[in-house]
Protein backbone atom coordinates (compact mmCIF):
# COMPACT_ATOMS: atom_id res chain seq x y z
CA UNK A 1 0.00 0.00 0.00
CA UNK A 2 1.72 3.16 -1.18
CA UNK A 3 1.18 6.62 0.28
CA UNK A 4 2.09 5.90 3.90
CA UNK A 5 5.27 8.00 3.94
CA UNK A 6 5.66 11.77 3.85
CA UNK A 7 8.59 14.17 3.54
CA UNK A 8 11.93 14.28 1.74
CA UNK A 9 14.76 14.86 4.20
CA UNK A 10 12.70 14.65 7.40
CA UNK A 11 10.60 11.63 6.44
CA UNK A 12 7.70 10.04 8.31
CA UNK A 13 5.89 6.73 7.84
CA UNK A 14 2.72 5.96 9.82
CA UNK A 15 1.28 2.48 10.30
CA UNK A 16 -1.57 0.65 12.00
CA UNK A 17 -5.37 0.43 11.88
CA UNK A 18 -8.16 1.84 14.00
CA UNK A 19 -9.04 -1.47 15.64
CA UNK A 20 -5.77 -3.33 15.13
CA UNK A 21 -3.29 -4.04 17.93
CA UNK A 22 -1.41 -0.75 17.69
CA UNK A 23 -0.63 2.35 15.68
CA UNK A 24 2.58 4.31 15.34
CA UNK A 25 5.15 6.11 13.26
CA UNK A 26 8.75 5.91 12.10
CA UNK A 27 10.68 9.18 11.75
CA UNK A 28 13.74 9.03 9.54
CA UNK A 29 16.14 11.91 8.89
CA UNK A 30 15.98 13.59 12.29
CA UNK A 31 19.46 15.01 13.04
CA UNK A 32 21.50 13.45 15.80
CA UNK A 33 21.95 15.24 19.11
CA UNK A 34 18.38 16.56 19.53
CA UNK A 35 17.10 16.37 23.11
CA UNK A 36 14.01 14.16 22.99
CA UNK A 37 11.99 12.09 25.45
CA UNK A 38 8.80 10.08 25.54
CA UNK A 39 7.33 12.94 27.60
CA UNK A 40 7.82 15.29 24.62
CA UNK A 41 5.75 12.96 22.46
CA UNK A 42 3.23 12.23 25.20
CA UNK A 43 2.46 15.91 25.68
CA UNK A 44 1.20 16.15 22.09
CA UNK A 45 -0.63 12.80 22.17
CA UNK A 46 -2.51 13.88 25.30
CA UNK A 47 -3.91 16.84 23.36
CA UNK A 48 -5.27 14.50 20.68
CA UNK A 49 -6.39 11.42 22.60
CA UNK A 50 -10.08 10.48 22.64
CA UNK A 51 -12.48 10.19 25.55
CA UNK A 52 -11.17 13.03 27.70
CA UNK A 53 -13.38 15.89 26.51
CA UNK A 54 -17.10 16.60 26.61
CA UNK A 55 -17.10 17.18 22.85
CA UNK A 56 -15.17 14.09 21.74
CA UNK A 57 -15.80 10.40 21.18
CA UNK A 58 -16.40 8.17 24.21
CA UNK A 59 -13.57 5.85 23.14
CA UNK A 60 -10.96 6.06 25.90
CA UNK A 61 -7.36 5.42 24.92
CA UNK A 62 -4.31 6.03 27.07
CA UNK A 63 -2.23 6.62 23.96
CA UNK A 64 1.01 6.03 25.85
CA UNK A 65 4.01 6.59 23.60
CA UNK A 66 6.85 4.07 23.55
CA UNK A 67 9.99 5.12 21.68
CA UNK A 68 11.58 1.88 20.52
CA UNK A 69 14.64 3.20 18.65
CA UNK A 70 16.63 6.23 17.63
CA UNK A 71 17.37 7.53 21.15
CA UNK A 72 20.36 7.09 23.43
CA UNK A 73 20.68 8.80 26.80
CA UNK A 74 17.96 11.31 25.93
CA UNK A 75 19.33 12.37 22.55
CA UNK A 76 18.50 11.37 19.00
CA UNK A 77 21.15 9.24 17.32
CA UNK A 78 20.39 10.12 13.70
CA UNK A 79 18.87 6.67 13.11
CA UNK A 80 15.14 5.97 12.57
CA UNK A 81 12.94 6.88 15.53
CA UNK A 82 10.20 4.27 15.93
CA UNK A 83 7.19 5.21 18.10
CA UNK A 84 4.57 2.68 19.23
CA UNK A 85 1.09 3.38 20.67
CA UNK A 86 -1.07 0.41 21.67
CA UNK A 87 -4.83 0.32 20.97
CA UNK A 88 -6.43 -0.63 24.28
CA UNK A 89 -10.10 0.35 23.94
CA UNK A 90 -10.93 -1.04 20.50
CA UNK A 91 -14.44 -2.43 20.02
CA UNK A 92 -14.43 -3.94 16.52
CA UNK A 93 -17.70 -5.77 17.15
CA UNK A 94 -19.56 -2.45 17.00
CA UNK A 95 -18.87 -2.41 13.25
CA UNK A 96 -20.12 -5.90 12.33
CA UNK A 97 -23.30 -4.51 10.78
CA UNK A 98 -21.18 -2.35 8.46
CA UNK A 99 -19.24 -5.22 6.92
CA UNK A 100 -21.41 -5.21 3.80
CA UNK A 101 -22.96 -1.75 4.07
CA UNK A 102 -20.56 1.10 3.21
CA UNK A 103 -21.00 4.29 5.20
CA UNK A 104 -21.90 7.54 3.41
CA UNK A 105 -19.14 10.14 3.77
CA UNK A 106 -16.46 7.52 4.54
CA UNK A 107 -13.79 5.88 2.40
CA UNK A 108 -15.44 2.44 2.57
CA UNK A 109 -16.38 2.26 -1.11
CA UNK A 110 -13.20 3.91 -2.40
CA UNK A 111 -10.91 1.58 -0.41
CA UNK A 112 -12.88 -1.37 -1.79
CA UNK A 113 -12.52 0.00 -5.32
CA UNK A 114 -8.77 0.48 -4.83
CA UNK A 115 -7.82 -2.79 -3.11
CA UNK A 116 -10.76 -5.17 -3.50
CA UNK A 117 -10.75 -5.62 0.28
CA UNK A 118 -11.34 -3.31 3.21
CA UNK A 119 -11.09 -3.32 6.98
CA UNK A 120 -14.64 -2.49 8.06
CA UNK A 121 -13.61 -2.08 11.73
CA UNK A 122 -13.83 1.68 11.99
CA UNK A 123 -12.36 2.11 8.53
CA UNK A 124 -8.92 0.62 9.25
CA UNK A 125 -6.27 2.96 7.82
CA UNK A 126 -8.88 5.50 6.70
CA UNK A 127 -9.95 6.08 10.30
CA UNK A 128 -9.01 9.21 12.19
CA UNK A 129 -7.15 6.85 14.52
CA UNK A 130 -4.32 6.79 11.96
CA UNK A 131 -3.50 10.40 12.89
CA UNK A 132 -2.01 9.26 16.20
CA UNK A 133 1.19 8.44 14.32
CA UNK A 134 1.20 11.87 12.68
CA UNK A 135 0.92 13.63 16.04
CA UNK A 136 3.71 11.48 17.51
CA UNK A 137 5.99 12.29 14.59
CA UNK A 138 4.94 15.93 14.73
CA UNK A 139 6.14 16.09 18.33
CA UNK A 140 9.65 15.26 17.12
CA UNK A 141 9.38 17.92 14.42
CA UNK A 142 8.16 20.51 16.93
CA UNK A 143 11.14 19.81 19.17
CA UNK A 144 13.48 20.38 16.21
CA UNK A 145 11.68 23.60 15.24
CA UNK A 146 11.70 24.93 18.81
CA UNK A 147 15.49 24.90 18.73
CA UNK A 148 15.26 27.34 15.81
CA UNK A 149 12.70 29.58 17.53
CA UNK A 150 9.79 28.35 15.40
CA UNK A 151 6.38 27.81 17.04
CA UNK A 152 3.21 26.27 15.60
CA UNK A 153 -0.26 26.76 17.10
CA UNK A 154 -3.72 25.82 15.87
CA UNK A 155 -7.22 26.67 17.02
CA UNK A 156 -10.83 26.41 15.93
CA UNK A 157 -11.84 29.57 14.10
CA UNK A 158 -15.36 28.49 13.17
CA UNK A 159 -17.74 25.65 14.11
CA UNK A 160 -21.20 25.06 12.73
CA UNK A 161 -21.26 28.54 11.20
CA UNK A 162 -20.32 30.24 14.50
CA UNK A 163 -17.17 32.28 13.94
CA UNK A 164 -14.71 33.25 16.64
CA UNK A 165 -13.20 36.73 16.57
CA UNK A 166 -9.46 37.14 17.13
CA UNK A 167 -7.89 40.26 18.62
CA UNK A 168 -5.04 41.92 16.73
CA UNK A 169 -3.08 42.06 19.98
CA UNK A 170 -3.12 38.27 20.38
CA UNK A 171 0.25 36.70 19.65
CA UNK A 172 0.81 32.99 19.09
CA UNK A 173 1.12 32.30 22.83
CA UNK A 174 -2.19 34.07 23.53
CA UNK A 175 -3.91 32.09 20.79
CA UNK A 176 -2.56 28.79 22.09
CA UNK A 177 -3.44 29.53 25.72
CA UNK A 178 -6.91 30.76 24.83
CA UNK A 179 -7.63 27.72 22.69
CA UNK A 180 -6.67 25.28 25.44
CA UNK A 181 -9.07 26.89 27.94
CA UNK A 182 -12.13 25.15 26.46
CA UNK A 183 -12.85 21.77 24.84
CA UNK A 184 -13.73 23.38 21.49
CA UNK A 185 -10.22 24.90 21.26
CA UNK A 186 -11.50 28.32 20.21
CA UNK A 187 -9.55 31.25 21.75
CA UNK A 188 -12.68 33.45 21.63
CA UNK A 189 -14.32 32.27 24.86
CA UNK A 190 -17.71 33.84 24.04
CA UNK A 191 -17.87 32.10 20.69
CA UNK A 192 -16.62 28.86 22.25
CA UNK A 193 -19.54 28.80 24.70
CA UNK A 194 -21.98 29.27 21.82
CA UNK A 195 -20.25 26.54 19.82
CA UNK A 196 -20.48 24.08 22.73
CA UNK A 197 -24.20 24.78 23.18
CA UNK A 198 -24.92 24.34 19.47
CA UNK A 199 -22.83 21.17 19.29
CA UNK A 200 -24.72 19.62 22.19
CA UNK A 201 -28.04 20.34 20.46
CA UNK A 202 -26.77 18.81 17.22
CA UNK A 203 -25.37 15.76 19.02
CA UNK A 204 -28.74 15.08 20.68
CA UNK A 205 -30.32 15.13 17.24
CA UNK A 206 -27.92 12.44 16.02
CA UNK A 207 -26.05 14.80 13.72
CA UNK A 208 -22.60 16.42 13.51
CA UNK A 209 -20.88 19.71 12.68
CA UNK A 210 -17.95 20.85 10.56
CA UNK A 211 -15.78 23.91 10.95
CA UNK A 212 -12.63 25.87 10.15
CA UNK A 213 -9.28 25.44 11.88
CA UNK A 214 -6.54 28.06 11.61
CA UNK A 215 -2.86 27.25 12.05
CA UNK A 216 -0.16 29.86 12.63
CA UNK A 217 3.60 29.27 12.42
CA UNK A 218 5.67 32.08 13.96
CA UNK A 219 9.42 32.56 13.87
CA UNK A 220 9.77 30.90 10.46
CA UNK A 221 12.88 32.40 8.81
CA UNK A 222 12.74 33.69 5.24
CA UNK A 223 14.00 31.33 2.56
CA UNK A 224 12.22 28.02 3.30
CA UNK A 225 10.75 26.36 0.23
CA UNK A 226 11.86 24.67 -2.96
CA UNK A 227 10.72 26.17 -6.26
CA UNK A 228 9.24 25.08 -8.58
CA UNK A 229 7.36 21.90 -7.68
CA UNK A 230 8.18 21.67 -3.97
CA UNK A 231 6.90 25.09 -3.00
CA UNK A 232 6.41 25.55 0.73
CA UNK A 233 2.74 26.43 0.33
CA UNK A 234 2.27 23.50 -2.05
CA UNK A 235 3.74 21.07 0.46
CA UNK A 236 1.70 22.56 3.31
CA UNK A 237 -1.49 22.24 1.28
CA UNK A 238 -0.64 18.64 0.38
CA UNK A 239 0.13 17.81 4.01
CA UNK A 240 -3.11 19.26 5.32
CA UNK A 241 -5.26 17.87 2.53
CA UNK A 242 -3.78 14.50 3.46
CA UNK A 243 -5.82 14.60 6.68
CA UNK A 244 -8.98 12.61 6.05
CA UNK A 245 -11.63 15.17 7.03
CA UNK A 246 -10.03 18.22 5.37
CA UNK A 247 -11.79 19.45 2.22
CA UNK A 248 -10.07 22.79 1.53
CA UNK A 249 -6.93 24.77 2.43
CA UNK A 250 -6.39 28.54 2.43
CA UNK A 251 -3.10 30.37 2.94
CA UNK A 252 -3.05 34.05 3.86
CA UNK A 253 -5.99 35.87 2.25
CA UNK A 254 -6.92 32.58 0.57
CA UNK A 255 -10.12 32.66 -1.45
CA UNK A 256 -10.62 36.31 -0.55
CA UNK A 257 -7.59 37.15 -2.72
CA UNK A 258 -9.72 36.33 -5.77
CA UNK A 259 -11.99 39.25 -4.85
CA UNK A 260 -9.17 41.77 -4.30
CA UNK A 261 -7.37 44.14 -6.64
CA UNK A 262 -3.59 43.98 -6.93
CA UNK A 263 -3.29 47.21 -4.99
CA UNK A 264 -5.16 45.56 -2.11
CA UNK A 265 -3.59 42.10 -2.29
CA UNK A 266 0.09 43.09 -2.55
CA UNK A 267 1.83 43.43 0.82
CA UNK A 268 3.83 46.71 0.85
CA UNK A 269 7.55 46.22 1.54
CA UNK A 270 8.85 48.51 4.28
CA UNK A 271 12.15 49.01 6.13
CA UNK A 272 12.55 46.69 9.10
CA UNK A 273 15.02 46.22 11.93
CA UNK A 274 16.68 43.26 10.21
CA UNK A 275 16.14 44.36 6.62
CA UNK A 276 13.07 44.72 4.40
CA UNK A 277 9.76 43.76 6.03
CA UNK A 278 6.09 43.58 5.04
CA UNK A 279 3.40 45.99 6.23
CA UNK A 280 0.58 43.45 5.80
CA UNK A 281 0.43 39.69 5.36
CA UNK A 282 -2.11 38.81 2.69
CA UNK A 283 0.48 36.35 1.34
CA UNK A 284 0.26 34.36 4.57
CA UNK A 285 4.03 34.33 5.01
CA UNK A 286 4.83 32.73 1.64
CA UNK A 287 5.71 34.27 -1.75
CA UNK A 288 6.86 32.30 -4.79
CA UNK A 289 6.64 29.15 -2.70
CA UNK A 290 9.27 30.50 -0.27
CA UNK A 291 8.75 31.79 3.27
CA UNK A 292 8.94 35.57 3.71
CA UNK A 293 9.71 35.71 7.43
CA UNK A 294 6.18 36.84 8.27
CA UNK A 295 3.94 34.45 10.23
CA UNK A 296 2.59 31.62 8.10
CA UNK A 297 -1.21 31.62 8.35
CA UNK A 298 -3.27 28.67 7.10
CA UNK A 299 -6.95 27.74 7.36
CA UNK A 300 -8.47 24.34 6.71
CA UNK A 301 -12.11 23.44 6.12
CA UNK A 302 -13.06 20.35 8.10
CA UNK A 303 -16.20 18.47 7.09
CA UNK A 304 -18.83 17.25 9.59
CA UNK A 305 -18.17 13.85 11.14
CA UNK A 306 -19.69 11.37 8.65
CA UNK A 307 -20.49 8.79 11.36
CA UNK A 308 -23.88 9.92 12.65
CA UNK A 309 -26.67 8.03 14.40
CA UNK A 310 -29.34 9.21 11.99
CA UNK A 311 -30.62 6.76 9.41
CA UNK A 312 -28.71 7.07 6.12
CA UNK A 313 -29.17 5.47 2.72
CA UNK A 314 -26.60 3.01 1.36
CA UNK A 315 -26.40 -0.25 -0.61
CA UNK A 316 -26.06 -3.81 0.65
CA UNK A 317 -22.95 -5.11 -1.14
CA UNK A 318 -24.14 -8.73 -0.96
CA UNK A 319 -27.52 -8.16 -2.61
CA UNK A 320 -26.92 -4.92 -4.50
CA UNK A 321 -30.20 -3.65 -3.06
CA UNK A 322 -30.86 -0.30 -1.41
CA UNK A 323 -30.44 -0.36 2.37
CA UNK A 324 -30.30 1.94 5.37
CA UNK A 325 -27.85 2.16 8.24
CA UNK A 326 -27.70 3.85 11.62
CA UNK A 327 -24.08 4.04 12.69
CA UNK A 328 -23.38 2.94 16.23
CA UNK A 329 -20.02 2.96 17.95
CA UNK A 330 -18.21 5.98 19.40
CA UNK A 331 -17.59 9.05 17.27
CA UNK A 332 -16.75 12.73 17.63
CA UNK A 333 -19.79 14.99 17.06
CA UNK A 334 -17.35 17.50 15.52
CA UNK A 335 -13.84 16.84 14.25
CA UNK A 336 -12.26 20.35 14.39
CA UNK A 337 -11.37 20.41 18.13
CA UNK A 338 -9.42 17.14 17.91
CA UNK A 339 -7.94 17.84 14.48
CA UNK A 340 -6.05 20.87 15.87
CA UNK A 341 -2.99 18.90 17.11
CA UNK A 342 -3.05 16.82 13.92
CA UNK A 343 -2.97 19.94 11.73
CA UNK A 344 -0.20 21.42 13.87
CA UNK A 345 1.78 18.20 13.45
CA UNK A 346 1.48 18.23 9.66
CA UNK A 347 2.59 21.87 9.47
CA UNK A 348 5.52 21.12 11.80
CA UNK A 349 6.57 18.12 9.66
CA UNK A 350 6.65 20.24 6.50
CA UNK A 351 8.58 23.06 8.17
CA UNK A 352 11.11 20.63 9.69
CA UNK A 353 11.62 19.01 6.30
CA UNK A 354 12.19 22.34 4.53
CA UNK A 355 14.39 23.63 7.34
CA UNK A 356 16.76 20.70 6.85
CA UNK A 357 16.60 21.05 3.04
CA UNK A 358 17.56 24.72 3.27
CA UNK A 359 20.78 23.80 5.09
CA UNK A 360 22.16 22.24 1.90
CA UNK A 361 20.79 24.90 -0.49
CA UNK A 362 23.59 27.45 0.02
CA UNK A 363 27.00 27.84 1.62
Amino acid sequence: MAGNSFGTTFRVTTWGESHGRAVGAVVDGCPAGLDLSEEDVQRELDRRRPGYSTVSTARREEDRAEILSGLFEGKTTGTPISILIWNKDAQPGAYDLLRDRPRPGHADLTYLARYGIRDHRGGGRSSGRETVGRVAAGAVAKKLLAGEGIEVAGYVRELGGIRGELQESWDISSLREGAEKNPIRCPDQRAAAEMIQTLEEVRKGGDSLGGVVEIVAAGVPPGLGEPVFDKLDGDLARALMGIGAVKAVEIGAGMEAARMRGSESNDPIIPGTGGPDFETNNAGGILGGISTGSPIIIRIAVKPTPSISRSQRTVDLLTGEAAEIEIKGRHDPAIPPRIVPVAEAMVALVLADHLLRRRVARV
